[in-house]
């Protein structure tokens, strides 16, 4: 009980301190002086004109250096890796099938392969992370992913494939918890969103690939084009810094400060953003790591419901299996696959662009429920097509409205609802939960998404017009979570974030 009580006590003094800080920083006339450091109060001891004095890292002001942008960029080249995954299932499905004499439920395994493997590495993906670092964590994903990519060029079966797919899924697992946390603990805060929707964009980039070379080259070498971003991305991670977060919560400050200073230029004062980091390290590690049983707590419920709610409402609205099998839905609407995959191969790097844009400027609740509008709207126009062409009404027009209806809804899906829960996982979470909450919803993503890969094709045989006529009551569903629960995260710190949903608990 006394444990109990001094954290709290430590924890609304923390509390207090994040909302002064704007009014400290604008106090503050000596950033050199240590005495202010420390304190936040102002010194009486006058500069030395003389001496060589760098720019203030106040947190408006925090400048992004091309530094940062370089180590951005290579980070993200894991997700890139993570789109050759995803999209490869919908390119290669006629050559594996028709080389290996696959059933659909055959084939439904591989494609939800990748979905279980992910599940398998979301699971360990928090405690490994933690344990490891961020970066020796994605250089490891790496290996997963190139023995999963082997195994599948070299499948002469379906366990081949299988094993290779798996293996595959969990590198991507433990990327889409590693890449989007890494990435949210290096970028200023007003520029974060788009940082970490970068992630998005570079999936994005990695699906395009995939659907633009797949109708040109067989099944076989397009899983050995798949080991070469792997390559590069490995090679890349030696030269980037680790976490500046995950180096203060192993007690490494020195090495804290090497990196803060990296990422904000040499020029730059980070006095400030490395002691604020510091105090939130020390307050978690005197809050103590948190189990998953304890995330039930009440401190922690309004996060976990946030972040375990987007997963789940990503997954249920239909997105993996649109995306896994969109080569499928193109034929059965009558549209040719080869035509439409390209289509969307062509679209995909601008819309993400975009969002990566809009996403600090628009905000993330607004993003979000217009994403879930557009997916639902594009899910109803698909179900009425599939509805047309069962009952033999307007046949001439379901190809149109098939490749619409998909173009559509994979334009909705990139601007929002795929990229933003990611990223507001990665903001929501105390650094002494992050491990478990973040496990926790990430299994929560990868789980859904297997049940959804796995039973897709088979939905699709039963009802295609009903099973996205669900998927357009899920997305409706999902504006009302997000108009209700979900803030506004934009703008603010990664402190100041945690602060505002530890007190809207109170």
């Amino acid at each position: 009980m006394e444990r109990q009580k001094s954290i709290m006590e430590r924890q609304k003094s923390m509390e207090a301190g994040l909302l002064r800080k704007s009014l400290s920083i604008r106090e503050r006339k000596h950033p050199h002086d240590d005495g202010y450091i420390e304190t936040g109060l102002p010194s009486k001891r006058h500069p030395n004109h003389n001496e060589s004095k760098k720019h203030q890292n106040e947190d408006d002001k925090c400048s992004v250096t091309s530094s940062v942008c370089l180590i951005t960029f290579i980070v993200v080249t894991g997700s890139f890796c993570v789109g050759c995954g995803v999209g490869y299932s919908s390119v290669a499905q006629h050559g594996i099938v028709s080389e290996l004499s696959l059933s659909v439920a055959e084939y439904s395994m591989f494609g939800s392969m990748l979905t279980l493997g992910g599940l398998i590495g979301a699971v360990f993906s928090g405690k490994i992370s933690d344990v490891l670092g961020r970066k020796r964590t994605m250089l490891s994903c790496e290996v997963f992913c190139a023995i999963g990519w082997l195994c599948i060029a070299m499948a002469q079966d379906a366990l081949w494939l299988d094993c290779g797919r798996l293996l595959l899924g969990i590198g991507v697992g433990i990327f889409s918890y590693v890449i989007p946390v890494y990435i949210a603990e290096i970028a200023p805060k007003h520029v974060r969103g788009s940082f970490v929707f970068a992630n998005q964009l570079l999936q994005n980039c990695g699906l395009s690939l995939f659907f633009i070379i797949g109708n040109f080259v067989s099944w076989r070498i397009l899983s050995i084009v798949g080991m070469v971003p792997c390559v590069l991305h490995v090679i890349g991670l030696f030269f980037i810094p680790e976490s500046p977060r995950w180096l203060a919560k192993c007690g490494r400050d020195k090495e804290c400060r090497a990196a803060l200073q990296q990422l904000r230029g040499h020029d730059v004062d980070i006095s400030i953003e490395a002691n604020a980091i510091r105090d939130t390290m020390e307050f978690s590690k005197q809050s103590g790591e948190t189990h998953i049983m304890e995330l039930f707590q009440k401190q922690y419920v309004y996060p976990l419901i946030i972040g375990v709610g987007l997963m789940l409402l990503q997954q249920l609205s239909g997105s993996s299996g649109v995306i896994y099998y969109a080569s499928s839905l193109y034929e059965r609407g009558g549209f040719p696959s080869a035509i439409g995959t390209s289509v969307m191969a062509t679209i995909m790097i601008p819309k993400a662009m975009i969002g990566t844009i809009i996403v600090d400027k628009i905000g993330r609740r607004t993003l979000l429920m217009a994403s879930c509008a557009g997916m639902g709207l594009f899910s109803l126009l698909l179900s009425v097509s599939y509805s047309f062409q069962s009952f033999g009404v307007l046949p001439q027009l379901t190809p149109i409205f098939t490749c619409i209806s998909i173009l559509g809804y994979v334009i909705s899906y990139a601007l929002g609802m795929g990229g933003l829960p990611w990223i507001i996982m990665s903001e929501i979470f105390p650094m002494n939960v992050k491990v478990s909450a973040g496990t926790l919803v990430t299994v929560t993503n990868w789980a859904c998404g297997w049940i959804i890969t796995f039973t897709f094709n088979f939905l699709m045989q039963w009802n295609a017009a009903g099973t996205f006529l669900i998927f357009s009551t899920v997305s409706a569903m999902s504006i009302m979570f997000i108009y209700f629960l979900v803030p506004e995260t934009k703008g603010r710190s990664l402190e100041e974030i945690q602060t505002l949903l530890s007190s809207s608990v109170h």
